[in-house]
């Protein structure tokens, strides 16, 4: 693990936290594109009334925002948790050139846990993922989220 995807994901675990303060399920994302982050993202489905709103699709659309093109080809994507479904489905569509995450969802993962998405041997795009990075701690600020829901 290099010391560039640690500090990203370091970026990734801020925009959840912050996430978690807004009383939103803790999952962050940043979007490096060259090594300069182009695009943050943290859940807002509560607050922006959207089910689509999850950290990975914020992050993606303010990196499409930020380099004018809807193909994220040069794109990494740091993301605290295995991405849904949804995300990873949106990642193939933008072309992503790399998909890096922390936690592993093993009830939702669409990158090998439950699902694979990202790179289904029949889908028309293939991406380089790294798994595990700073897991520990991305795992446990979810955790502690929904422990502090249950009390």
């Amino acid at each position: 693990m290099g010391i560039a995807e640690t500090e990203f994901m370091r970026e990734a675990l801020a925009e959840a936290q912050a996430a978690a303060e807004a009383g939103e399920v803790p999952i962050g994302a940043v979007a490096v594109i060259g090594g300069e982050i182009v695009g943050r993202g943290q859940n807002r489905l509560l607050r922006d009334v959207d089910p689509t709103a999850h950290a990975e699709m914020v992050a993606m659309r303010a990196a499409a925002r930020a380099i004018s093109n809807y193909r994220l080809i040069e794109c990494e994507l740091f993301v605290t948790l295995e991405p849904c479904a949804m995300c990873a489905g949106a990642m193939i569509h933008a072309r992503l050139k790399r998909l890096i995450y922390g936690a592993s969802d093993p009830k939702a993962g669409a990158a090998g846990s439950v699902l694979e998405v990202v790179n289904h041997p029949r889908l028309n795009h293939q991406m380089l993922v790294t798994s595990g990075v700073l897991d520990e701690e991305c795992g446990q600020l979810l955790r502690e989220f929904f422990r502090q829901r249950r009390t």
